[in-house]
């Protein structure tokens, strides 16, 4: 549950411009469960303000817990804004993949004593904000991965 206890550090502002950051047509990505939750109709939710959409929808993922879709979320955001990051990320640490997928999370781990220097690396390319977010994806996806585990969590307290 570390992409829940990182949503749950985040800002209003963070969180916003993920969620903004994943617009598509004037919708957000959990726009409907928003509407659903405010009773509203699902195209009548565009006409609250984006940013109550977003808090709502940040306080339907922490109240359900659901690390599913939130991280489904902070993975489409890191895909679509900062591939980059992923993609380095994955080559630091010797994880085959294909432009930023990866077949088989069992099989395709990173390996433990690259992840310190591939972490410093992708620091001075990137914000420390996304580097931790995608920290708690990788956690999250490799928990048998201790090196993941306490660089992540160094990160958060």
């Amino acid at each position: 549950m570390q992409v829940i206890a990182q949503l749950k550090k985040m800002d209003d502002a963070r969180f916003l411009a993920i969620y903004s950051a994943l617009e598509q047509h004037g919708f957000g990505p959990l726009d409907s469960e928003v509407a659903k939750a405010l009773k509203f109709r699902p195209h009548a939710i565009r006409k609250l303000p984006f940013d109550r959409r977003a808090r709502k929808a940040k306080q339907i993922l922490e109240s359900a817990a659901n690390a599913e879709m939130c991280y489904e979320i902070f993975g489409s955001y890191l895909i679509k804004e900062h591939k980059d990051l992923v993609t380095n990320f994955l080559d630091l640490t010797g994880v085959a993949h294909e432009d930023g997928m990866i077949q088989n999370t069992d099989e395709a781990q990173p390996t433990g004593a690259k992840i310190a220097e591939a972490v410093k690396e992708l620091d001075g390319k990137f914000s420390g904000e996304d580097v931790t977010l995608y920290l708690s994806l990788c956690a999250e996806q490799w928990p048998g991965v201790s090196e993941i585990q306490e660089t992540w969590q160094a990160r958060t307290e």
